[in-house]
């Protein structure tokens, strides 16, 4: 039996939240060991936010080559039909994260963080047993994420697939199947789509991206319809019959229907990851699958803490990092809590959509005399020479005092604007604040602007 270890602070699990914890940790001078299973970065640098952004912007570079080789571009350019090495775009792909992945090892390293690569065990609030090792701490951090959920109808292997699989393709298939119209689903069911293959959605509810109000979600309604998507809402799956490659569903009527196709990827959400590694036996207490913490992220036992998507929604990456700085300072005896004004969520479909904070149905269901104003992008320059003049920015002020409460935009790169919107809140600006910044022409940015002013009562451009 090896010696028991010490250490001031043990992390399980190495993803955005609990490597941005050790790093901050390490910073500050607190002894600490993290202990992940797999690669480090967890989903999002491996399996999720890095390599889907990869392949988006594969199949955006092969889709734009193929519209110059049909001559349909309007800019005069045009190209012998391109083919696809999926292949080379696969090992570019994981270039990419294995960079990531090795800075992250290096950062810890620097900081002077432990990492024993292993699957922990939690003995209890003090204790954890990795591979036969016991390491006791002061403080435990939780931070294992996210796991795809699952459909007992529709087990993975073979054609059906997961996001994860669906990352590292060998081939595109001639025809996918997505189940599950939100972000994830139509993220990789468009990029699918731009790659070749012949792309079907299934979703159970009446319409995509449920969790944005359509008015964000209408002009990506439009460009699955023109890039040739397929699309059934209100359809719930029921099975796949590999002998026969068709999946089948039933419509809100209780009408059967069957759908030929060559793969499934299954992508109707996430779960918090609380199961393999003896979590049950610390009892904590729960909001609904995920633990629930307080806005410090404490646990119902002391000195045990846990971030990011274990503890619920939002899951998202950034959220997680924000929360492990946090820990790793409150453990130093800084006196912090976690209470952003806004956490910014991005879709990466095409168009893209932002949204920081209030939507105007938010508002007003929050009771606020609120005002709100759009700026279309087929009124701003910048949009016109991208040829992408889908889409608009939003705000929602209180009437009152002009505080702006919250920011929407959906269009091509408006994941870019997300900085601009969240520091907009934190730092409670008016609309007079953001209708008084110049802003750079010809840029996408100028249509936060031209929202603010139209809110106002005097947009320029319009």
């Amino acid at each position: 039996m090896q010696p028991t270890q010490h250490t001031t602070l043990l992390i399980i699990g190495g993803g955005p939240g609990g490597y941005v914890a050790a790093i901050r940790a390490g910073q500050l001078g607190i002894a600490t060991v993290l202990i992940e299973g797999q690669a480090l970065g967890g989903t999002c640098l491996n399996v999720g936010c890095i390599p889907s952004k990869a392949l988006i912007h594969v199949a955006e570079q092969f889709h734009t080559t193929q519209g110059y080789s049909n001559n349909s571009s309007p800019l005069g350019i045009k190209t012998q039909a391109p083919t696809l090495d999926i292949g080379q775009s696969v090992q570019w792909k994981n270039g990419i994260v294995d960079r990531l992945t090795s800075g992250v090892g290096a950062l810890l390293k620097k900081n002077g963080v432990k990492v024993i690569h292993g699957w922990a065990k939690i003995l209890d609030g003090k204790a954890v047993e990795v591979d036969g090792q016991r390491i006791e701490c002061e403080h435990l951090l939780l931070a294992t994420g996210s796991k795809s959920v699952d459909l007992p109808i529709l087990p993975i292997g073979g054609a059906i697939i997961s996001s994860t699989e669906a990352l590292s393709p060998t081939s595109i298939p001639r025809r996918l199947t997505v189940v599950g119209a939100g972000y994830i689903g139509l993220e990789l069911g468009i990029a699918y789509r731009k790659l070749g293959a012949e792309v079907t959605v299934v979703e159970a509810r009446d319409r995509i991206l449920p969790t944005y109000d359509k008015d964000l979600t209408l002009p990506v309604a439009e460009s699955l319809k023109a890039l040739g998507i397929t699309l059934y809402l209100e359809h719930s799956v029921e099975g796949f019959q590999a002998s026969s490659k068709t999946l089948s569903m039933r419509n809100a009527l209780g009408e059967s229907q069957t759908l030929e196709t060559d793969q499934v990827l299954v992508a109707v959400g996430r779960r918090p990851h609380t199961r393999g590694f003896n979590l049950e036996t610390l009892a904590l207490a729960m909001n609904g699958p995920a633990i629930r913490v307080d806005n410090r992220c404490q646990t119902s036992m002391r000195n045990v803490w846990a971030i990011g998507d274990l503890t619920g929604e939002p899951m998202l990456a950034h959220r997680a990092m924000a929360q492990g700085e946090m820990v790793a300072e409150i453990i130093a005896g800084k006196q912090r809590e976690f209470c952003p004004t806004a956490i910014a969520a991005v879709c990466f479909t095409d168009p893209e959509i932002v949204v920081v904070g209030k939507s105007p149905a938010e508002a007003e269901a929050a009771g606020l005399d609120y005002i709100s104003a759009s700026f279309p992008f087929s009124a701003n320059g910048r949009a016109m020479t991208l040829e992408s003049k889908s889409g608009f920015v939003r705000v929602v002020a209180r009437r009152d005092n002009h505080l702006i409460l919250g920011w929407q935009a959906v269009g091509a790169g408006v994941s870019e604007l997300s900085t601009a919107f969240g520091q907009s809140l934190e730092m409670g600006a008016c609309l007079e604040d953001i209708a008084g910044t110049i802003h750079a022409h010809p840029t996408l940015g100028e249509a936060v602007q031209e929202a603010a002013l139209r809110a106002l009562g005097h947009a320029l451009h319009l």
